[in-house]
């Protein structure tokens, strides 16, 4: 049912997206050229009206089917991909042992930390 759906709102955008294509505007648009295939099927004044008619029947039909579409996959639950599964995986698997980090953020290596480097004092310029 819902690809069923998502594949009637496909359709109805691609064919509200013509529908204000063909429409002609306050500047022309493609129902005013001559030889226009709306002016060709019904005629120049009529193809407006008619278009306008169904760009508004479109448009609602494209918000119900929104509107239902977003009901239907809040029902669904949270949806995860198979990539999103693999990396939570390998996420959980490369967690240390311990749990979380210490507060000094470094993960405990077992051994004996590194001793620092020695801190010299600059040489002075003669």
């Amino acid at each position: 049912m819902y690809t069923l759906l998502v594949t009637l709102i496909i359709i109805v955008s691609i064919l509200l997206a013509a529908t204000v294509l063909l429409q002609a505007g306050s500047g022309g648009g493609l129902a005013s050229l001559g030889g226009g295939a709306a002016e060709n099927v019904v005629g120049g004044r009529q193809a407006e009206t008619i278009l306008t008619k169904g760009s508004w029947w479109l448009g609602g039909a494209f918000m119900f089917l929104a509107l239902v579409l977003s009901v239907m996959s809040a029902n669904r639950g949270p949806a995860t991909s198979r990539t999103q599964e693999l990396l939570q995986q390998q996420q959980q698997q490369q967690a240390p042992a311990g749990g979380e980090l210490p507060l000094g953020g470094t993960p405990a290596t077992g051994g004996t930390p590194a001793p620092a480097a020695p801190t010299t004092p600059p040489a002075s310029q003669p």
